[in-house]
């Protein structure tokens, strides 16, 4: 559930229109996304400093415009608003076509590297403590060979960086980009894993990317985004060359058998 804390007490004449405008805005810089659940009506009223009816009536506007979800008798949710970037057949198609991957993986390195060179250019206070929560994370997961954990520090570190880069329309695009890598649709972490040494360079390039930007280099970030992906693109294509020779090597053993 959204902290109460992100929101300000309102002091404007037409409390309604404040209310809707705030949230309205906190949605666009990245601070509500989709799913978010907003503190209970009570614990809302109190830290936009408004009465329960308007907020009410703002939660109504917002709900007009499909900004929110109000699910009775769970709560208010932020209405999933920057979709899917492909339908559930389009998903099912790129899987059976493993040859996608790789356009993927060219949009994410030219995205990445612009995230990451913003990031170090704009990162505040804020977004550095994040970033080295995540690093922290990171590292610990890889100590103790916490699979789960180390994945989903991933996932955060990437989502980290986008925010960190104060550009809404990058950040809410690369929403919906991760939310593919999230389902595992583009992305065998399991494949790269397999292979001798990549779990420790994926976690060397990770922290190479926060380094970057803890360090304000634009320029050192900028490499090390488009290392990580090129790194990615090449373990995947020499996983897939080795299945393929053992597929094979499977096949010659059967035939003459």
């Amino acid at each position: 559930m959204i902290a109460t804390e992100v929101f300000e007490p309102i002091d404007h004449d037409s409390v309604v229109e404040a209310v809707v405008e705030q949230i309205e805005s906190m949605i666009v810089d990245g601070v509500l996304k989709d799913g978010a659940r907003l503190p209970s009506e009570r614990d809302l009223a109190e830290a936009l400093g408004v009465s329960r009816p308007k907020l009410r009536e703002a939660l109504q506007v917002l709900e007009d415009r499909d900004l929110v979800t109000v699910r009775h008798g769970d709560g208010t949710y932020i209405a999933e608003l920057t979709g899917r970037a492909m339908s559930p057949a389009m998903l099912a198609l790129y899987a059976r076509h493993g040859e996608a991957f790789f356009d993927y993986l060219e949009y994410r390195r030219e995205q990445e590297a612009f995230a990451t060179r913003l990031a170090a250019e704009r990162a505040t206070r804020t977004d550095r403590e994040r970033l080295s929560q995540i690093r922290a994370e990171l590292e610990r997961s890889w100590a103790e060979e916490d699979a789960d954990a180390s994945l989903d520090a991933d996932f955060r570190l990437h989502s980290a960086v986008a925010d960190a880069s104060h550009n809404t329309t990058l950040i809410h695009m690369m929403a919906s980009v991760y939310d593919l890598t999230r389902r595992g649709i583009f992305y065998n972490r399991d494949l790269l894993k397999s292979m001798d040494g990549a779990g420790r360079k994926l976690l060397d390039q990770h922290l190479e990317i926060i380094d970057s930007i803890l360090a304000a280099d634009p320029g050192r970030g900028e490499q090390a985004a488009r290392a990580h992906i090129d790194f990615v693109e090449e373990s995947v294509r020499m996983g897939l060359e080795q299945q393929r020779r053992e597929q094979r090597a499977q096949q010659r053993m059967k035939s003459v058998a």
